[in-house]
Order: structure tokens, then sequence, then C-alpha cells
């Protein structure tokens, strides 16, 4: 069932949020570059600690909940079943999470590491090749899908437990507001995720988009430039368009189920075909440095080198995660009714944290063997050029290099697809005023927001450059971080009120 009642002070807010942040930065963009970047530095090198906590803290809080008492409560009904199988909910779930920047970074992460590596390693050394086939890893692991899971789970129990009407992030916070779920204090905190989002998707979408234009143009036999990579992005908000208006199980699920099967058989096909041995002993080995170090990765500051390490790459991650974080809950939310907290919690921690891994073991750690041997000189392409055409120049190794590099296009394309339709699904029920469980906002409202949110990202590649993306996930990443604190403490608080004595 849809519901129409639009929540317009919500809808207008966002809108204008858009328009406010994408003319001043494409009129602007020299002025916009150096003052985004000045502002990353601040607060990277003040809060930066407040995010390795917060990491941490995260994950021991998660646990402790999936361990307690707690963990046994279904979201929703005690009769009702999952609203869907384990299958799809992962796929949706891992969709949603990761989206097509995952397919960038994946292949390209290691070669940061790898000449500039962490804890004073030499670069270029064996000790550099290890860290880099590690630090991947643990960038995409627990800790992400730890900020992924936490306002899933404040947000689905008022939702589904307490039946409060109202898919926004500001249910998390739902013992602080009752009665005042539409007052000013939930609208700004509704207002904080929408730029989160808005941001934190653009984001995405701007890393994704270039490379896909990049093996576009590598089929084409043409050259990659801006006008390019904007049709890519008009291509890929067509798609999800298409896929939103189909709705949650015929469009959303049928795309993140297809695109899963694509991914794991790409996968599966760079392995075989691949340096098999070499793979598995590389991922082998990086699982156990991570295990290994991980408490010292978690607090590492570096006081002493002050290399950057941990603001540029550390930092920046923790960043995306919390920005993406209420976008990420409320769809996980949605697709969770009739699981329990401990399935929620031990899916997204264990399950999305082992399917971004096997993309790091397989297609970087192949990148980082092709280094390796000299059949492709990835940091001087990545130096020179950039990673897009890295990436392709490493795939074109490949048996079969026109198919691989398609379907690594297409599976790009339609994890941005799944990406925005979940992003689009949640900003529309965050301007719906009441959405019951099982209920969907309209459908041209989900459209709107779909082709609304495909200006956020062409405006960033127009300004230029990684740096900018990272600097907006920071930036919009501090405010969310706060309002997590608070949905943390609000579900201890519901969940020791409600409990039987």
């Amino acid at each position: 069932m849809e519901q129409s009642r639009i929540d317009w002070p919500s809808f207008v807010a966002c809108v204008v949020i858009i328009l406010g942040v994408c003319i001043p930065l494409a009129l602007f963009s020299d002025w916009a570059g150096v003052a985004l970047q000045s502002l990353y530095d601040y607060i990277a090198s003040q809060f930066g600690i407040a995010y390795l906590l917060a990491s941490v803290a995260a994950i021991g809080f998660l646990v402790w909940l999936a361990a307690s008492r707690f963990g046994r409560i279904k979201l929703g009904e005690e009769h009702e079943e999952p609203e869907f199988s384990q299958l799809s909910w992962i796929a949706m779930l891992f969709c949603a999470g990761v989206g097509a920047g995952l397919m960038y970074w994946c292949v390209t992460e290691w070669a940061y590491y790898y000449q500039s590596p962490p804890f004073g390693a030499v670069p270029r050394s064996p000790a550099a090749a290890e860290w880099a086939s590690t630090y991947g890893l643990f960038h995409w692991g627990f800790t992400a899908w730890a900020f992924y899971c936490l306002p899933a789970v404040a947000i689905a129990y008022p939702y589904y437990v307490r039946k409060l009407d109202m898919l926004r992030f500001s249910t998390s916070c739902n013992w602080f507001l009752q009665g005042h779920e539409h007052g000013p204090i939930a609208r700004s905190i509704d207002f904080l995720f929408m730029i989160a989002l808005i941001g934190g998707a653009a984001s995405s979408l701007g890393f994704s988009t270039p490379m896909i234009a990049a093996c576009f143009a590598w089929l084409l036999d043409i050259e990659p430039d801006f006008s390019l990579e904007a049709g890519v992005v008009v291509l890929c908000v067509l798609l999800f368009a298409s896929s939103v208006w189909l709705g949650l199980r015929k469009g959303i699920k049928r795309l993140s189920d297809i695109n899963l099967v694509l991914a794991f058989g790409l996968l599966l096909f760079v392995l075989v075909v691949g340096p098999t041995v070499f793979l598995l002993k590389t991922s082998l080995n990086g699982v156990g440095v991570m295990a290994q170090n991980f408490l010292r990765m978690n607090f590492w500051t570096d006081p002493f080198t002050d290399s950057g390490f941990v603001e540029d790459w550390t930092v920046f991650y923790w960043a995306w995660w919390i920005a993406y974080a209420p976008y990420v809950g409320l769809f996980v939310t949605r697709i969770s009714h009739g699981r329990t907290i401990r399935q929620v919690i031990t899916g997204m921690l264990l399950l999305g944290s082992l399917g971004s891994w096997v993309f790091y073991m397989i297609l970087g750690n192949f990148a980082l063997f092709q280094q390796l041997g000299g059949a492709v000189d990835f940091t001087g392409i990545l130096k020179s050029i950039d990673g897009n055409a890295a990436i392709v120049a490493t795939l074109e190794t490949l048996t079969l290099a026109p198919l691989v590099i398609a379907v690594f296009a297409l599976v790009a394309l339609i994890f941005s697809a799944t990406t925005y339709d979940s992003a689009s699904y949640t900003l529309a029920s965050s301007a719906t005023l009441h959405l019951s469980a099982g209920d969907d906002p309209a459908r041209w409202h989900r459209v709107f927001w779909a082709f609304a949110l495909g200006l956020m990202p062409v405006t960033l590649m127009f300004i230029g450059g990684l740096k900018v993306l990272q600097v907006t996930l920071l930036i919009v990443s501090l405010p969310i971080l706060a309002v997590c604190v608070v949905a943390a403490i609000s579900l201890v608080k519901s969940l020791q009120a409600d409990a039987l004595p």
C-alpha cells in the first residue's frame, strides 16, 4: 500500500538543500574547492579521535546488544515471519550498504597503502605489500557495518515494536521525542539526515561514475571525458528511477538479486583464471594480519610521525560510513520486518563484512599481483592518469577482457542504481507524514528523489577531484555522529522500559 501524504516542510527543505549546495559549488568551483579542503583539514585534525572512539564503541555496543536478552526481540509480531528470504535480504542490505564505491576502492585502495604504508613501513617493501592487502579489509569490515547497524536497530525497534508510524531518522531518538515527533528537534534531526544522505549518496556515485565511464570508453574505443561521465549519471538515474517506480519487491529486490549473482560470478571467474594460489594465500594472510592488529588499527592515532594516514584514510572511511548510516539504517529497517534484533546485528556485521572482504581479496589482490609481477604499472598509471585508467588496464590483462570489463561496468552500474533506489526510497519516507509497517511512499515521490539526487554528483565531478568528495563526506558526518550517540541511549532506555519484569 502506498501513502501519498507529503510532509511538505521536509520536502521543500530537502529541495532547498540540493539547490542551495549545487548552485554555489558550480558557480564558484575554484573557491569552493579551497574552502572545502580547509574545512576538511580542520575537522579531521580536531575531531579525528572522536571518529576512532566511536568506531570501537559502536562495535562494542552491538555485540553487547546481540548477546543480551534484548537480542531475542522480534521486529514485528511474534507470529510474523521475515518479509524477505535470507538471500534477498542479504542482497538488498549489501547492495544498499556498499554501492559502486566498493568496485572502485577494492581495486585501487591497496596502491595508496603500497606507496605510503602505515606504521612506518618502507614504501613498496614486502611489509608495505602486506599492509596494502590488509587495510582495505579493515576499512570495509566490522566498523563499517557497525555504523550502519546501530541506526538500523535504533529505528527498527520503535517502528516495529512500539508501532511508531514514521520511517525517519528521528525515529531512532523516539525515547526523547515522545509526543514531539513532528516538533523542531525531530525536524532538525531529519534535516541533518537529508544533508548527510545527499552528500553521501552523491559522493558514492561521484566515485563510481568516472570508473564506469572509463570502462565504457575502453569498450567503445573513445576518450573518457566529463560529457561521458555526465551521460553515465543520466543512465544511472534512468535505471534506478525505473526500478524505484516498480517498487521494493519488483524493482530494488530484483536488481539486488541479479547484481549479487553477477558480482560473485565475476569474482569467481577472476579467482579461477587469475593467480588462484596467490589470491588465496594473500587473502588468508590479510585476514590474519587484521585479526592480530585489530585493536592497534582501531586505536592508531599516528602521534609521532604525523604522516596523515589516519586522517586521510581511516577518518575518511569512518566519516563515509557515518554519513551513510541513517540512510542504510532506514532501508534495512524497511526490509527487516519479522527478524530479531540479534539476526539483524549478526547478519550485518558478519555477512556484510564478509561480502565486502571478498571483493578486496580477489580484485584488489589481483591488481596487487599484476603490480608486483610487472604486468601492469598500476601505481604509475594511478599517478599519471587516474585510478579508473589503472582499473581498466588491470582488467584488460584477463582472459575474455571485453566481456570482463563489460560485466564489471554492469555490476558497478547496478550497484549505483540499487544505492540510489534505496536513497530515494528513504528520502521519500522521511518526507511522508505517516508510514505504517508494510506501506511505501507515493511512487511519484520516490521517482522525484531519484532524479533530484543526480544533481549533486554531477556538480561534485564538475568541481573535480577525489578530495572534494572526501571533504563532503567528512563535513556531513560530524552532526550525524552526535545523533547516533543519542539514538543508542534512546534505544537502551526504550528496551529497558519495555522489558518484562
